[in-house]
């Protein structure tokens, strides 16, 4: 939808969270005079302070606050939805002829530069920014937005033509969208978010926006090694370039490695995507090399929590399906003994593949939390039964505290403990992002302790 159709509209911004709050200040810059409206479950009280001066002080605002939040939807024209609510939630309430888009599909359709746009079930934020990191080394004027936690509104209202945005894409932002990128990467695509899709093949619709709209000047980087990656591609009709596990060679040509600051094959398929944009591009090899060799590992993505007590700590807490869980065991190899899983349910989750992997892993000691905890450890009983071993010994932990503290307790000097639930973080936690910080917070406030 094009900024200068927004003008004069009944407008309501649903959702006052970042990307909520970030299209209503966008909205506000463009339309001084204009009455905005904004809805939101949360009560005024709930929101940070900062939010609530935002909200009372605006004389032309309208506020839709609490439960009954939707039902105000009837009686605005445009609906500029924050992607984590489901647009199925929003029909009952919708008037004829009303409009429901995200800043997503604000950003494709008025942003006049070229857009890299990345997705994938997992791997997409290092990407994206292993990326951002290798075009700014090599004198690209880049931005790194979207899924990542930059939203796009208010910097649209500033962003120039020769500027390149590398933008992560979620399902909930490629969902219904009639856009799709410049360079679209695809990493790969397995079951997840199936609380909010009625199915796999939704969700899997949702993904291939990325490349539906694409035309013969676009091109598409995606894994051959994903059957169902390789079938959208195959449907695909832009300049296509695949990569796979045998083409991850072509990265440790030009940097060993020892060089690369990301841990696990897996990483090595999001390098050698990061490799093939910067080859569109015209980046040559030795400053894709300090790209790769510069970049800062993105928080709570198997990263490096510290050393107490002779026990080294590892936060995965991104790890919320089992597939990511999966290659972090095998990523660290035999001295990982303790591994805390489970969190909140994300629909049918299969972990029958991930109980086997912990099974013939050397794995000790699972911490569970709930709700899938228990999902997870009768998969883990199952697939001891099925492999004739004995399963690791299993805790109940209610709190991060509590599993940190069971962690020291059960795991020895030289050893590895590992937070990767393969599972959301709603059931104790707020995100995964202060799951993470719990979970380093605590394994340093208790390794100091005698």
């Amino acid at each position: 939808m094009l900024i200068e159709e927004l003008r004069s509209k009944k407008i309501i911004v649903l959702g006052f969270g970042e990307e909520g709050k970030d299209n209503y200040l966008a909205l506000r810059k463009l339309f001084p005079e204009q009455v905005l409206a904004v809805a939101d479950r949360k009560r005024l009280d709930d929101f940070a302070v900062g939010e609530q001066k935002i909200l009372k002080t605006d004389r032309k605002i309208r506020l839709h606050l609490g439960p009954d939040y939707l039902k105000a939807l009837r009686d605005y024209e445009v609906i500029i939805k924050t992607p984590g609510i489901p647009s199925s939630a929003l029909k009952p309430f919708l008037a004829k002829g009303s409009r429901v888009i995200t800043q997503t599909e604000i950003f494709f359709a008025n942003f006049q530069g070229k857009i890299i746009g990345v997705t994938g079930t997992k791997g997409k934020g290092t990407t994206s920014a292993l990326i951002f990191n290798i075009l700014q080394i090599a004198g690209f004027d880049t931005k790194l937005v979207g899924n990542i936690g930059q939203p796009v509104f208010q910097l649209l209202l500033r962003a120039k033509p020769n500027q390149i945005f590398v933008y992560e894409l979620s399902s909930h932002q490629l969902q219904n969208l009639r856009f799709s990128p410049w360079v679209a990467v695809f990493l790969n695509i397995f079951p997840d978010h199936l609380e909010y899709y009625k199915n796999f093949q939704n969700y899997q619709k949702a993904k291939e926006s990325i490349t539906a709209h694409q035309s013969s000047n676009d091109f598409l980087i995606y894994n051959s090694d994903d059957k169902v990656v390789r079938e959208i591609a195959q449907k695909s009709r832009v300049q296509k370039i695949a990569f796979n596990k045998k083409t991850t060679n072509q990265v440790l040509r030009i940097i060993q490695r020892k060089d690369i600051p990301l841990r696990g094959d897996f990483n090595l398929m999001n390098i050698a995507a990061a490799y093939l944009v910067a080859k569109i591009l015209g980046v040559g090899e030795s400053l894709i090399k300090k790209g790769i060799r510069s970049f800062r590992p993105l928080p709570h993505r198997l990263e490096f929590a510290g050393r107490y007590r002779g026990i080294e700590f590892y936060d995965d807490s991104m790890a919320t399906v089992p597939q990511t869980t999966e290659v972090d065991i095998k990523a660290l190899g035999p001295r990982l003994t303790t591994i805390m899983l489970g969190g909140s349910s994300k629909g049918e989750i299969d972990f029958s593949s991930l109980a086997m992997k912990v099974v013939q892993s050397h794995i000790k000691t699972v911490i569970l939390f709930p709700d899938t905890g228990q999902a997870i450890w009768r998969a883990i009983e199952r697939a001891s039964k099925i492999r004739k071993k004995r399963p690791p010994q299993s805790f109940p932990a209610l709190s991060m505290q509590e599993a940190i503290e069971i962690a020291y307790q059960q795991t020895n000097k030289g050893e590895l403990c590992l937070l990767a639930p393969a599972s959301a973080s709603f059931s104790l936690f707020r995100d995964y992002k202060e799951r993470g910080d719990l979970f380093k917070k605590y394994a340093q406030r208790l390794g100091q302790k005698k």
